[in-house]
């Protein structure tokens, strides 16, 4: 029985991807980027002296690493999508496949697989690093610091958030290569837009347009959803923060699939 062509196109992008030797080194990249960081933040963090107003969240410096290690599935969705144009094999690419929608949903489709596991990973070995390297139980119970267990209901949301949120870069990088088509504009653009928005802010001296600045700069709202400690104290909620970024990649996406619709393959 022949396979849906939906599920061919998704079988033909998988191929692609795990015979490249880059697929493999960018999700090392992500994980090991991420978890290098987690080590580093929390054996950095001087317990010491650390009381109940000094008390840190625990969960949102374990995951902190997203930041940095996001990077490596940035650069593999871009890659994805525009070197098929760079090296014109695009166009056997529609030969196989000529529902340009298939090809772009097979691409998102393996993309954000890929991109929810690497972040799974990294996530469950940021954590292990967090209770690694700081002190033992009683210094959390001590604290009143919420325990980096899954079966605490904050480090758990802050967990699945943080893997959601890797899925939402992907898909993120992964439009903005459909939409611009060449690999160095998209990753500029894609870089720009989770990093430069904070940079930005630091040199904004209005109170209010810091706030406006972070609340919508996709990656402050979208890691919102680490915290688990002062809520209140965050430019926007948990899970709102993380649909300002489910709004960026959805544009970048459908941006992205309008152009690809629309332009000559080359």
């Amino acid at each position: 029985m022949t396979a849906p062509r939906g599920l061919r196109a998704l079988r033909a992008e998988w191929t692609k991807l795990r015979t490249l030797p880059s697929t493999g080194w960018l999700l090392l990249l992500t994980v090991a980027g991420t978890v290098g960081a987690a080590f580093a933040v929390t054996g950095s963090l001087d317990h010491a002296h650390c009381s109940a107003p000094c008390a840190p969240d625990l969960t949102k410096l374990s995951l902190a690493g997203v930041r940095l290690g996001q990077v490596g599935i940035v650069v593999l969705a871009v890659l994805t999508v525009t070197a098929e144009h760079s090296t014109r094999t695009i166009q056997p690419t529609l030969a196989a496949v000529p529902r340009r929608f298939l090809v772009v949903l097979g691409k998102l489709g393996v993309l954000a697989v890929l991109g929810v596991g690497a972040g799974a990973l990294a996530v469950a070995a940021s954590l292990k690093a967090g209770r690694t390297m700081l002190p033992g139980s009683g210094f959390t119970a001590a604290h009143g610091f919420p325990p980096l267990s899954l079966a605490d209901d904050l480090t758990r949301r802050a967990a699945v958030g943080t893997v959601l949120y890797t899925g939402l870069v992907t898909l993120l990088g992964a439009g903005l290569g459909l939409l611009l088509r060449d690999t160095a504009g998209a990753l500029t653009a894609a870089l720009a837009l989770l990093y430069g928005s904070p940079v930005v802010a630091q040199f904004v001296t209005n109170p209010t347009w810091q706030h406006r600045i972070h609340r919508f700069a996709p990656m402050d709202a979208g890691l919102s959803i680490q915290a688990t400690r002062d809520l209140a104290a965050e430019h926007i909620g948990p899970w709102a923060g993380l649909g300002v970024l489910s709004l960026y990649a959805a544009a970048a996406v459908l941006a992205g699939l309008v152009v690809f619709q629309l332009r000559d393959a080359r």
